[in-house]
């Protein structure tokens, strides 16, 4: 009875039995060190120099990745198919790159202090008075984060609570960010229309051309895919998780023990919209651009695609999907670009066939069978 209770430290509890995630976050964290320390110390000249161009690519990849994780969330884990997650991504991307286009100040091409370039060319006198604040960054990333929870919260909770489910929720997230694609798309919406918002200059003092800025925001991006991944396996390693696995597998089950399933998929949800915010809010300075073209349909099912490939369910697998269709993307577009989109869609037919749990499941199905044989071979001798 005296005996004290060791507890683990929560990052070890969190982290336990996730031999994959510790991989994976460990080899990015390696590739991230490599890149930042070849980028900054080594000489532009060496064989092992890394060029800015890799250091953004690498952090474009990274905020995709978060995405990617976001999803899986909700996807893999309490079975909601979103086809709208890009205008998540793309709602946190605008209000970031609000706060980018305020710094702008006279050092535009028509030199207002006030307004951006896109706003004086239009004719506008004033600051519409959804941009008021964005010139603080602390309210900017609060935007970041608040926007796209509210559209989360209010959509999920008439969704969830007019109990749509399967297919039908799916292409209603679909709607949802193509409507929203549409507004964008408006010149008179205040956010840029078709051109969106670029042209960034700095951000929190600091220029986005120096080498410095942008392995500071990989670094950045590389430490909010690390925390998102630990809230991620913190809320499915809790009894909340739990349920929400018992509802992906058995909602009416789930429903008639008692549980209001809606507001389980409802907190999920509007976590996993805030990762995505994030997401967005990390890929707009990497990047410099966010347009209307980011709402489109088609990312939010090219995202689906990443999980898919990867392996959803697993968290980790959804990283490694990002990465693995984004690099290929960046090669094959360049190398062979008319044939990229039926190569991709080949892709997730086959892995839809014949790898149902994508490449983790391809890589544990193996491993299994490796032990397997290994022990077959132990027992016979």
């Amino acid at each position: 009875m005296g005996e004290n209770i060791k507890r683990k430290p929560i990052l070890l509890s969190i982290m336990e039995k996730d031999r994959g995630g510790k991989i994976t976050l460990s080899i990015l964290a390696v590739i991230v060190a490599y890149v930042a320390i070849a980028n900054l110390v080594i000489p532009e000249g060496s064989l092992f120099y890394i060029s800015t161009y890799t250091v953004t690519l690498l952090g474009k990849y990274i905020a995709f990745a978060l995405l990617a994780l976001a999803l899986d969330l909700v996807w893999g884990y309490i079975g909601i198919l979103s086809l709208g997650h890009g205008a998540f991504f793309a709602l946190g991307g605008y209000a970031w790159a609000m706060y980018l286009m305020r710094q702008i100040g006279d050092r535009g091409v028509y030199g207002n202090p006030d307004l951006p370039d896109f706003m004086v060319f239009m004719n506008l006198k004033d600051l519409p008075w959804f941009w008021y604040g964005f010139d603080n960054p602390v309210f900017a990333f609060i935007m970041v984060m608040f926007v796209p929870a509210l559209l989360a919260f209010v959509f999920g909770w008439l969704a969830f609570r007019s109990r749509v489910t399967g297919v039908y929720l799916s292409i209603i997230t679909q709607a949802m960010t193509y409507a929203l694609m549409l507004a964008f798309f408006r010149n008179d919406m205040g956010f840029g229309g078709n051109n969106g918002l670029t042209d960034f200059k700095d951000i929190l003092g600091f220029s986005l051309q120096s080498d410095g800025t942008r392995v500071s925001l990989l670094i950045i991006s590389f430490l909010a895919l690390v925390c998102g991944y630990l809230i991620a396996r913190y809320i499915m390693n809790s009894r909340l998780g739990r349920v929400c696995i018992a509802i992906r597998d058995g909602e009416s089950r789930v429903r008639f023990l008692g549980y209001r399933v809606e507001q389980f998929k409802l907190f999920i949800f509007v976590v996993s919209a805030i990762m995505a915010g994030i997401a967005g809010a990390l890929y707009v300075p990497q990047v410099g651009i966010i347009n209307p073209g980011v709402f489109s349909p088609l990312f939010s099912i090219e995202l689906v695609i990443w999980v898919a490939i990867g392996g959803r369910g697993t968290l980790y697998g959804a990283i490694i999907g990002a990465f693995v269709v984004n690099y290929a993307s960046t090669y094959f577009t360049s190398a062979l670009p008319e044939v990229w989109l039926y190569a991709l869609g080949g892709l997730f037919v086959v892995v839809t066939l014949f790898l149902p749990k994508g490449i983790v499941g391809l890589i544990n199905k193996i491993k299994f069978k490796k032990d397997s044989k290994e022990e077959l071979n132990y027992v016979s001798s």
